[in-house]
């Protein structure tokens, strides 16, 4: 019996991949830093990256994982990596990491998870999707806030594009590399099918909603007082604003056939995601 422990399971990939790997018959177990399971057909331990005391009984009989970085931490790699290999040492064959399509092999942060599952991981894959489509949608983003409050999306990205992918289809190819019988063992840059300025999304949002939204063209410096402003700490903050400047300067301005190649299906596209949660902006 192959065991499948998905770490952050209540999250926009966690959940449809722990539903995903339950409808294919593979025993999931859950772990969240909440008790309450978020999947009910699966297992569920309470789970925390820098709560050791946590850690034994979500890695206790597993065979594969999937794992994502805890909120909000500079350098994930010092809490996950020394988690990681107490997995390999008790067994654990297949690592499944979400990373970024903005983090490369050997970066900082996830990128060193990344180094290391590629070094050290009998079986592995290392998932790097763009921007998430979610974050128009979801409570809590600051693009989301932004859109509710008063119609505006503030970056710094000027005229840059993106290749926005949905999280559905993110986690589609998560399923595959978790339950293939032969591990990927690559790392999959995952975009959506068009890459799409800020000034674009406004476009569509303003179409498909009725309402007139706007992206404001912010400095840097702007960028940053703004998330600052939303709560967001400072160094995060800070983070987020470089990589609007790397959108800027052209580093997302792609599109990948890997939803397509590793699932079968074609990637949802951003107007079809926007008419799909219409409500949201209304």
């Amino acid at each position: 019996m192959t065991r499948v422990l998905v770490i952050g399971a209540a999250g926009n990939t966690g959940r449809p991949i722990a539903e995903g790997l339950t409808a294919e018959g593979f025993t999931v177990r859950t772990a969240t830093r909440d008790t309450r399971p978020p999947v009910a057909a699966a297992e569920h331990v309470r789970f925390d990256w820098a709560d050791p005391s946590t850690h034994g009984a979500a890695l206790e009989g597993v065979d594969r994982m999937y794992v994502l970085a805890p909120g909000l931490v500079e350098d994930p790699s010092t809490l996950m990596i020394p988690v990681l290999e107490r997995a390999l040492a008790r067994g654990v064959r297949r690592v499944v990491l979400l990373s970024a399509s903005a983090v490369p092999e050997g970066g900082p942060g996830l990128g060193q998870v990344h180094h290391f599952l590629r070094a050290h991981a009998p079986e592995w894959s290392v998932l790097q999707p763009s921007w998430f489509m979610q974050n128009f949608t979801n409570p809590g983003h600051h693009h989301d806030a932004g859109l509710r409050r008063d119609g505006t999306l503030v970056t710094a990205t000027g005229q840059g594009r993106v290749g926005f992918v949905d999280a559905g289809d993110i986690a589609a190819v998560g399923v595959r590399a978790l339950a293939d019988d032969v591990s990927h063992d690559t790392g999959h840059v995952i975009t959506g099918p068009q890459a799409l300025s800020y000034d674009d999304v406004a476009a569509i949002l303003s179409r498909v909603s009725g309402r007139a939204i706007r992206h404001v063209h912010a400095t840097p410096e702007e960028a940053q007082r703004h998330l600052q402003a939303s709560g967001m700490p400072e160094t995060y903050a800070r983070l987020l604003t470089m990589l609007d400047g790397l959108i800027r300067d052209g580093a997302e301005d792609r599109v990948t056939d890997t939803v397509l190649r590793v699932t079968g299906r074609a990637p949802r596209d951003f107007e079809s995601f926007a008419r799909a949660h219409t409500n949201v902006w209304r």
